[in-house]
């Protein structure tokens, strides 16, 4: 087979062209990646790319393939064999090749000529030089439909750096919030079906949940392979949007077969690549589900494994980046998730334990990761190098005969070394976590892994928070973060609440409310202005906000756009509210800033580069504006249109209704301004419910005390900008509200003022036309005290109710239009009458009355909004239009000349008074109703008379053309094309269109009779008709189809739907437009026109003379007292809750959530019969299957006897069967798994560990069983390894001669160097002393000093953790201490203030860098007075099979607070190093201090009785 991949003529000549910058340099001179300290255009590219091109993973415009032209030959390279060196092998196909595995004619043109100085022996770090990449750009797999993905080929040295740079800025990949790296077996192998299907729907719904990256090897084959299958079935279940998962490929270009198709040196858009299986051979195709891919070069081809170095460091590279999601600033976690797999999937396991990485094992995928999950919850003594050969016996037995004894030992160290982690490991068990429940598990896994990580007091438990937040798992939160073994106070919250509302988590904020936040803490002004600042872009509210920022730029003539203030929020819900409410945040002075401040701890958290901490870091001071919390973030929530948030928040507040209301006005308001129409119609159906909720709760208010229901409806809102529930349902338009039943029976009582409601209507026109009645017991009053007969209250209460008032004023106007049609049609002579002059003087007193309706403002809103809420009713523009041309009629009639003219402008102003009556009528129940179907057909008729004006027009020119020549007088041609043709649809044919009733003496042959229309052509010898009266005929007959016909039955049927759709909410909207009526009659002078003008009078004194503002009155808007108003308020929260509850109860009742919950139950029963066989059996069923095992034994033991007494003697070969059965050993196997063994281990841990620090040394594998040295182990071979410290002056022989060694005394004192051991003697073998503790894999001293023991000294300082009170802090009964910690320069982790003793010192150098000098006899006397609760042996990496370290560890106690030796202590702490870091830390068992100095800590605080 032909190798693929390479082109000699490409690079030199095109590349150069790309980057001619390196054209001389890359030819010569190797360089890479790792040379540059700064990647060339990193700043410039991150610039030029804007962030809001990220939408979409591959975008296709000319500026992206112009900077990665550009920008990839600049930052990234390839590997190429500059030197040809032939190989002993040679290619599949026979023919020669080099020692990198390519054939000659695959090498530059210079690597055949041979250069002296780069040696004849092939040596890859010469031979193999770096030059700008010539494959990347975008992949297409031919064959595959529209499957695009994204590829680059880099060089094996590339910084990680870049290659993230190129992903996040360049391809457009958003930071992930979680990497998930998959490994296991590369080539094909076979799952079960079900754990197949629940592993690809784990592993995707995770991806898919969190935002994650899933990183795999990028082959068409073996786990990579499952990957992509993954990928694919969840793309084609799913729309495009949901569809958007990151999987990158990262494989090794040598490998990949015809990666030909992919060398473009200016890039590949896309470049073709075909999947051809059958071909491939040795080398594999990449998957075509995946979406981009990072090919690895390393300038040789047909070795795999080239890739993961580089892919090790950019997983840990993109592990330590920051993310910010929904406000949360976290580090990328990473998961490494294992199928199946080889020796080298064993290898990544162990490197990612190793490195703090948690690990997800699938049980069942087969080989590796079968042999890690069967033992993995054993102890780790009893993992054994016979039960790994065992397992690997069954699990291998095709590659069995290849695992040599040497191989045996190190997988068992390592299988030991990686069970011993079991907060990182997390065994994937098919019915453990749930049927379909990967995702749960890699996540648990990832929490398990943040619990038990070293950490210093709460930051832990923050970061599992942010994590759970930034994924929007609150089923995590809930089962991992928020239990007993954590105490969260409701301040530690408030960050990742404000992180939960931006981003738009509603259960998280349910989760924070639950645990306790309250939102009158939480809620700050410097809160709410940083909500409003990281609002989404793309709402309507937000433009509506820039709008006005604009304005206020505009206006300051400021070039810098001012930030989002409170009062420019104001500014636009006013608008949306309505101008009746007053704002909701005043604008606040320079100096003083309302806010309400709340300490809270230092969190980092970060939304839009703006920082969460300062907002709760406010120094205490003056609160200048009371703010309602709950108010504040519903409407921010509304705002947005988030339903589910609103009503968690709603479902918060106290005024309730108020709130329901206004959110519907909002939503109303911002959906008529929405340009989307599915975002209109969900903010519409979302002001709905509202409105629905509005109603529910005025339901059951009602329902329990009406008197208090109506006081709700008129109680001034302070919260809601003084204004009312009523006036906020009425300017919401919300008709289900006013037509409410509670609501009608308050606008019937305002109606009926204080008289009773059962008065007949027949009663009071009795008493307006006789007042005297009044004194009788015709007429009830509801008050007591206008009970009595002589009482005078009683004529003003009459004459002052509404209903009255309006009979009056009807009554008034009628006898008004009644003088006026005498006048008009009687009495109008030239100079006006007695009668007429009444009707002046009449009018005079309406246009009064209309101009204090004009500048009637009670509410302080301006002459100018008072004009535009007059101006917006209808029957006020018809007064106003009445009155105008009225007094315009007056005008002419006054004039001698213009009488007649003004007579007719007067009969006109009756019409108007007279359609003015239909208002009156809105009172009647029945007659209400169809004067709004009037006014909904106007609208009608004005759209069809468009229609209509088409065919009327069309029809008449047409027909004027064709009939008459020239017509010149332009009445007639208005009557010819209008007025005939309008007159047609009624059946008034014109006898002239037809020659056969046509008459010549009814029309004018020239046109000069000005009574006549002009003729028609004719004939001038016969006078008979000459035009076409066939076609005139025709036009006719299809003028009348379609006006008669069709229009006017498209008329018919517009106003058949108006009338059905009116009809079906008659008494909705005549309830609602009622309240018009009532609130202008109850506002209204009692007298009616034209007394009316002494009630005008009296008001004139009142405001001029007397300067008293206008007021509205109590009955609709009453403010009440505070207590009254909080005692309400408290009330009507208790019912909302009722409501809220019965609404609940509903929704449970509801068929479809019955069937919801039962398919829960089922599920959790199906799980429950799922577990494992132990559980499900239980004891009972355990015993029988015990006692079955002791029958087969007993059997079994009985053959064995007739055995051995059939033979010839009483002995027998054959061994005694076992006292247990296997089927016992497997419950007891079944048992450990539920109860692992936390016993300590009984052999040195951290002295095994493979990777010795400091170095590149590997550590030979030494299992458990083999660490005694009693124990035989002829395999061990430990390699040699001595520091040399050129820091220190007495340090032991740096190699291992065995005349210095023998200059070494050991178990006595070495001149001033102590080499006894506190464990009695010890065995020296060959010159070197043997660590009395067992093998550790490493000969030599290693990093220590001395061979032998290293001795050190390890003070514990402790004390009490107090409070501020100085009472001790307790935790599970125990009180808790506090340990003086240090970190060392160099060091990620704290450590105990101590270290190695140098010879002849009594204290240790590093206890020296923490105290002063004087302090140094003082703290040997501490020492001396303390207790020793550690001497000997100290498990430490740096140990090896010569060297280890011995300590004595005492603890130095402070029992009292004021101790003074503390007190000085704390006064001679000091850092030699700037950075050196001294603290006193709370003692707990995740401190991250060194796991041997843990050790110490716990026998300090059992001694001390205190909690760890």
């Amino acid at each position: 087979m032909a190798v693929h991949g390479r082109h000699s003529k490409v690079l030199p000549s095109e590349l150069n062209k790309v980057c001619p910058e390196r054209e001389d340099s890359s030819s010569v001179h190797p360089m890479k990646m790792s040379d540059f300290e700064v990647v060339p255009n990193l700043q410039q590219s991150s610039s030029s790319i804007s962030r809001s091109r990220r939408k979409a993973h591959f975008p296709s415009g000319n500026n992206e393939k112009e900077n990665l032209i550009s920008w990839i030959p600049e930052n990234i390279r390839k590997k190429e064999c500059v030197h040809f060196v032939e190989s002993s092998q040679t290619s599949d196909s026979g023919r020669t090749v080099c020692e990198c595995g390519y054939l000659r004619e695959q090498h530059l043109e210079d690597a055949v000529k041979t250069p002296l100085f780069l040696g004849k022996e092939w040596d890859p770090r010469r031979h193999i030089q770096e030059m700008p990449t010539d494959a990347f750009g975008d992949i297409h797999f031919a064959g595959l439909g529209q499957k695009m993905g994204k590829y680059v080929r880099v060089s094996s040295d590339t910084p990680p750096r870049v290659i993230y740079h190129l992903m996040t800025q360049h391809w457009g990949l958003d930071a992930p919030n979680l990497l998930i790296s998959v490994t296991g077996g590369a080539k094909n192998f076979i799952m079960k079906p079900r754990l197949k299907n629940i592993f690809r729907q784990g592993l995707v719904k995770v991806a898919q949940t969190t935002g994650a990256w899933i990183i795999t090897g990028g082959s068409h084959a073996g786990v990579m392979k499952q990957v992509g299958e993954a990928v694919r079935d969840f793309i084609l279940n799913c729309s495009y949007k949901e569809a958007e998962i990151v999987t990158i490929g990262i494989a090794t270009w040598g490998t990949v077969y015809n990666r030909d198709s992919l060398i473009c040196p200016m890039g590949g858009f896309p470049a073709e690549y075909v999947l051809d299986e059958e071909n491939q051979g040795s080398l594999s195709c990449l998957d075509s589900n995946h979406s981009h891919f990072i090919l690895v070069d390393d300038g040789t081809h047909g070795r795999y494994g080239v890739e993961i170095p580089l892919r090790t460091r950019l997983e840990k590279f993109i592990s330590e980046q920051t993310k910010v999601k929904g406000g949360v600033a976290i580090k990328i976690p990473i998961v490494c998730v294992v199928l199946e797999g080889g020796p080298g999937t064993l290898d990544t396991i162990y490197n990612a334990i190793t490195n703090g990485t948690p690990c997800v094992v699938v049980e069942g995928s087969g080989r590796v990761a079968d042999v890690i999950a069967q033992v993995a919850n054993l102890p780790v003594p009893k993992i054994t190098i016979a039960l790994i050969r065992k397992k690997l016996s069954v699990l291998f037995h095709d590659t069995y005969e290849l695992f040599t004894e040497g191989k045996l030992v190190e997988w068992t160290k390592k299988i030991q070394d990686i069970v011993r982690s079991q907060h990182l490991l997390t065994i994937f068990r098919e019915g453990k976590y749930g049927q379909q429940d990967v995702d749960v598990a890699i996540l648990q896994a990832l929490f398990k892994a943040s619990q038990n990580q070293d950490h210093f007091g709460r930051e832990n438990w923050d970061h599992q928070l942010k994590l759970a937040v930034a994924w929007n798992r609150v089923d995590i939160a809930r089962s991992e973060i928020f239990t007993d073994d954590h105490e969260w106070k409701p301040t530690d919250l408030h960050p990742v609440m404000a992180a939960a509302l931006i981003s738009n988590k509603p259960e998280f904020v349910k989760l924070f409310l639950e645990q306790g936040v309250r939102l009158k803490e939480f809620v700050t002004w410097d809160t709410l202005i940083y909500l409003y600042n990281n609002m989404a872009s793309s709402c309507l509210f937000h433009s509506k906000l820039q709008k006005v920022l604009l304005e206020e730029t505009e206006n300051t003539a400021v070039s810098k756009m001012p930030r989002i203030q409170l009062h420019h929020v104001s500014q636009v819900l006013r608008e949306l509210l309505g101008h009746s409410t007053q704002p909701l945040y005043p604008k606040p002075k320079h100096v003083e800033r309302p806010r309400l401040s709340v300490p809270v701890p230092h969190i980092k958290l970060n939304v839009h580069g703006s920082s969460l901490r300062s907002l709760y870091k406010r120094s205490a001071g003056r609160v200048t504006f009371s703010m309602d919390p709950v108010r504040d973030l519903l409407i921010w929530a509304v705002v947005q249109n988030r339903q589910e948030l609103a009503e968690i928040i709603w479902a918060q507040s106290q005024d309730c209704m108020a709130a329901a209301l206004a959110c519907s006005k909002i939503l109303k308001e911002l959906a008529k301004e929405e340009e989307d129409t599915d975002t209109t119609d969900e903010m519409l159906a979302l002001a709905e419910q509202y409105e629905n909720k509005a109603i529910g709760v005025f339901t059951d208010c009602y329902r329990k005390d009406e008197e208090r229901a109506q006081k709700l409806l008129i109680r001034v809102s302070e919260a809601w900008g003084k204004t009312t529930c009523l006036q906020l349902a009425l300017e919401a338009k919300n008709m289900n509200f006013v037509a409410h039943g509670g609501v009608q029976a308050f606008l019937t009582k305002v109606w009926w003022g204080k008289l009773c409601i059962d008065n007949g209507l027949w009663r009071v026109i009795a008493c307006m036309l006789f007042f005297p009645l009044l004194y009788t017991s015709l007429i009830t009053f509801r008050e007591k005290k206008l009970q009595p007969m002589n009482c005078l209250t009683r004529f003003r209460a009459f004459f002052t109710a509404p209903v009255v008032i309006f009979h009056m004023n009807i009554l008034s106007y009628f006898t008004f239009l009644l003088l006026f049609a005498y006048v008009l049609m009687v009495d109008f002579q030239p100079l006006p009458s007695w009668w007429e002059y009444l009707i002046y003087f009449w009018l005079f007193s309406l246009v009064c009355e209309e101009t204090r309706q004009l500048l009637y403002d009670p509410d302080g809103l301006g002459v100018l909004k008072m004009a535009s809420l007059y101006f917006k009713d209808f029957w006020n523009k018809l007064d106003v239009c009445a009155i105008v041309v009225f007094i315009t009629g007056l005008t002419c009639r006054l004039i001698p000349s213009t009488l007649y003219p003004g007579r007719i402008i007067l009969s006109l102003a009756f019409i108007i008074f007279c359609l003015r009556l239909m208002h009156i009528f809105t009172v009647s129940r029945t007659l209400g109703p169809k004067i709004i179907i009037v006014k909904r057909m106007m609208k009608d008729v004005f759209f069809f008379l468009f229609l209509l004006a088409v065919w009327v027009v069309s029809f008449g020119v047409a027909k004027q053309a064709i009939l008459i020549h020239n017509e010149e007088r332009v009445e007639w041609l208005f009557r010819g094309v209008v007025y005939h043709s309008y007159l047609t649809i009624f059946g008034q044919i014109p006898s002239y269109i037809d020659g056969v009733n046509f008459n010549i003496d009814q029309c004018s042959p020239n046109g000069t009779d000005p009574y006549k229309p002009k003729c028609p052509e004719t004939n001038e010898d016969n006078k008979k008709p000459i035009f076409p009266e066939w076609l005139t005929v025709i036009l006719l007959c299809l003028y009348l189809l379609f006006t008669n016909i069709l229009l006017l039955n498209l008329l018919i049927a517009m106003f058949n739907y108006t009338f059905q759709q009116v009809q079906a909410h008659t008494d909705q909207i005549w309830k609602f437009q009622r309240h018009d009526l009532i609130e202008e009659y109850h506002g209204r002078p009692p007298a009616p026109p034209p007394f009316i003008l002494l009630n005008h009078l009296q008001l004139l004194v009142r405001r001029v003379l007397l300067c008293r503002p206008a007021t509205r009155h109590k009955q609709l808007k009453e403010k009440l007292e505070k207590n009254e108003e909080a005692a309400l308020l408290s009330w009507e929260m208790y019912l909302k809750e009722n409501y809220l509850q019965h609404q609940q109860c509903q929704e449970k009742q509801n068929t479809e959530q019955k069937i919801r919950d039962i398919a829960q139950r089922v599920d959790v029963l199906a799980e429950l019969l799922g577990l494992d066989r132990v559980k499900r059996t239980g004891l009972v069923e355990q015993r029988l299957i015990a006692l079955e095992d002791q029958v087969h034994q007993s059997a079994k033991a009985l053959r064995w006897i007739m055995q051995a007494l059939q033979g010839n003697g009483f002995t027998s070969e054959e061994d005694m069967p076992p006292l247990a059965s296997s089927r016992t050993s497997e419950v007891k196997e079944l048992d450990l798994e539920e109860k692992p063994e936390e016993k300590q281990p009984p052999y040195h841990v951290l002295s095994r560990n493979l990777i010795y620090p400091g170095s590149h040394t590997i550590r030979f594998p030494v299992p458990d069983e083999k660490v005694p040295w009693e124990v035989d182990f002829q395999l061990y071979d430990p390699p040699a390894y001595s520091a040399d410290h050129k820091d220190t002056a007495v340090q032991d022989p740096f190699n291992l001669s065995l005349e210095s060694l023998l200059k070494i005394n050991y178990n006595a004192m070495d001149g001033l160097i102590d080499r006894q051991s506190f464990h009695g003697l010890y065995a020296v073998q060959d010159g070197l002393p043997l660590n009395p503790m067992g093998r550790t894999g490493l000969r030599s001293r290693g990093r220590l000093h001395r061979f032998g023991p290293n001795h050190a000294l390890h003070p514990v300082v402790t004390r009490w953790r107090r409070n501020l009170d100085g009472s001790i802090i307790r935790k599970s009964l125990k009180k808790m201490l506090e340990v003086l910690v240090a970190q060392y320069p160099l060091s990620d982790v704290w450590a105990l203030p101590g270290g190695s003793l140098e010879p002849g010192e009594t204290l240790p150098l590093k206890l020296k860098w923490i105290l002063r000098r004087e302090f140094w006899p003082q703290f040997q006397n501490l020492l001396k007075q303390g207790t020793e609760i550690h001497k000997g042996y100290l498990d430490d990496p740096r140990n090896t099979d010569n060297a280890w370290v011995e300590t004595v560890a005492v603890s130095i106690h402070f029992d009292s607070q004021n101790d003074v030796q503390m007190k000085r202590l704390n006064s001679f702490l000091q850092g030699c190093d700037p950075e050196l870091c001294i603290r006193w830390q709370v003692l707990d068992r995740r401190m991250p201090l060194h796991t041997n100095h843990k050790l110490l800590l716990y026998k300090v605080s059992t001694l001390l009785g205190a909690y760890y």
